[in-house]
C-alpha cells in the first residue's frame, strides 16, 4: 500500500468502506494510525506475555477478522493479538527505520509485491506454515514474501427488470447498449485498477490472452462506450446507489456488494463471466519483533475451517478451495470463489500492473476528461 491510491482502494473494498473512507484524513494525519486490542476483547487476554501485532484495514472487515480469527486464535494458543491500522507509507517508514511496530501484515498481494521489492518483508519459510498443504492454497498465491488468504472479484451487476427478462452474459453485452439499453457505470482509478481487461474481453480477446494488455485497443473499445457511461464510481457503495435509483441499468461492481442490495429488495443480479480477481494476503514485516507468533497466526488464519468461518462473517472469498467444502450450499453459492464460478474469471496480472499502473492511470484520466 505504498501508493496512497491503493491504500484508499483497500478501505473502499470492505463492506464498511464508506465509513473507513470518511475517517481517512484523520488516520493519515495522525502519523501512527490507530490500534485496538483484539484478544477476546481485552488487551493481552490470556496470552501470558505472548503477543503478536497484526496490521489490517479496520472497519467492518477488521471487526470480522477479530470475531472469526483473532479472538479464537488467542483462545486456542494463548497468544494475544494487537491490531493496528496503518497506511503503507507509515509501515514502510517504520520498517526502514528498523523498528516496525507490527509483525503480520494483512494487505493486497500487489502491495506485498511492492514491499518485497523494497526489502520490507521477511522471506517466508513455508515449512513453518503447516496449513498451506491442507488448505491447498494455489501455487500462484504463494510467493517468497506473502501468501494469499482471500480475493475480491470485480464483475458486472445489472437490473433484472431492465431487459425484458434477458440476462447479459458477457462483457460484449455490457458494451451492447442497443440490445441492453440504458446507461452504464465503471470505476474511477481512485477505486480500483482501470477496467481495461473488460474492454478487451468485450472486443473478443480470450481471458488467457489478456496480458500484456493492448492499451491502444482497450482505450479504443472504451471510447465506444464512453457516451453511455453516466458515472465513474469511486466508492464501493456507489454502483448500488446508481442501480437502485435506476440511473444506470448496468455497472461494474465488487462482487460482495450485490448480496446487500438483493437483501434490500433491489432487483439486481451479478454476472461473474469475465470477473477480475485480486488477492489479499499475509506477509511478515522485515525486522518484526514477534516472528514466531506471526507465523502461528498466519498458519491459523489459512486453515480451511478458519477461512470458512471468516467467509460466514464477511463477504470474503477464501483462497483455500477446501474452505468452500465447509460451507453450506447457500453460503458457498453466494461467494464468487465457489468452484462453479472460479473458472469464469481471471487473476489480475499484478506484475504487469505494477510496471504500468502509473502510465495507464494517467492515460485513463486524460481519456475520461475528453
Amino acid at each position: 500500500m505504498s501508493d496512497p491510491v491503493i491504500g484508499r482502494r483497500a478501505l473502499l473494498r470492505g463492506a464498511g468502506g464508506l465509513a473507513a473512507l470518511a475517517a481517512l484524513p484523520s488516520l493519515a494525519a495522525c502519523g501512527t494510525g490507530t490500534s485496538r486490542a483484539a484478544s477476546g476483547g481485552k488487551s493481552g487476554g490470556k496470552s501470558g506475555g505472548k503477543s503478536v501485532v497484526v496490521r489490517d484495514s479496520g472497519g467492518t472487515y477488521g471487526e470480522a477478522l477479530q470475531k472469526a480469527i483473532y479472538t479464537p486464535f488467542t483462545q486456542e494458543t494463548g497468544i494475544g493479538v494487537q491490531v493496528v491500522n496503518l497506511q503503507g507509507t507509515q509501515m514502510l517508514a517504520q520498517i526502514k527505520q528498523g523498528r516496525p511496530q507490527f509483525d503480520l501484515i494483512n494487505n493486497s498481494m500487489m502491495d506485498h509485491r511492492k514491499f518485497g521489492a523494497q526489502d520490507a518483508l521477511e522471506t517466508l519459510d513455508t515449512d513453518r506454515i503447516k496449513s498451506l498443504k491442507s488448505a491447498r492454497i494455489p501455487d500462484s498465491q504463494i510467493t517468497d514474501h506473502a501468501v494469499g488468504n482471500s480475493f475480491y472479484g470485480q464483475c458486472m451487476a445489472y437490473r433484472t427488470d431492465a431487459f425484458d427478462g434477458r440476462k447479459p452474459e458477457t462483457w460484449a453485452d455490457f458494451w451492447d447498449t442497443a440490445a441492453f439499453k440504458g446507461s452504464r457505470s465503471m470505476c474511477n482509478p481512485d477505486a480500483d485498477l482501470p477496467e481495461l481487461e473488460f474492454a478487451l474481453l468485450a472486443d473478443g480477446v480470450p481471458m488467457d490472452k489478456l496480458y500484456p494488455l493492448d492499451l491502444d485497443r482497450a482505450f479504443k473499445v472504451l471510447t465506444r462506450l464512453r457516451p453511455d457511461i453516466k458515472k465513474f464510481w469511486d466508492s464501493g457503495p456507489l454502483p448500488g446507489v446508481l442501480l437502485s435509483r435506476q440511473e444506470v441499468t448496468m455497472s461494474t461492481v465488487w462482487d460482495g456488494r450485490i448480496a446487500d442490495l438483493q437483501k434490500q429488495g433491489v432487483p439486481v443480479a451479478r454476472q461473474l463471466n469475465g470477473m477480475r480477481r485480486q488477492f489479499q494476503g499475509y506477509g511478515i514485516a522485515k525486522g518484526a519483533a514477534h516472528v514466531d507468533a506471526a507465523y502461528r497466526l498466519m498458519d491459523y488464519s489459512l486453515r480451511p475451517d478458519v477461512q470458512a468461518r471468516l467467509a460466514r462473517t464477511f463477504p470474503s472469498n477464501p483462497s483455500s478451495p477446501v474452505a468452500y467444502e465447509k460451507l453450506t450450499t447457500e453460503q458457498r453459492n453466494a461467494l464468487a470463489g465457489a468452484p462453479q464460478y472460479y473458472d469464469k474469471g481471471f487473476d489480475a496480472d499484478i506484475d504487469w500492473w505494477i510496471k504500468n499502473e502509473t502510465a495507464v492511470t494517467k492515460r485513463w484520466l486524460e481519456w475520461a476528461r475528453d
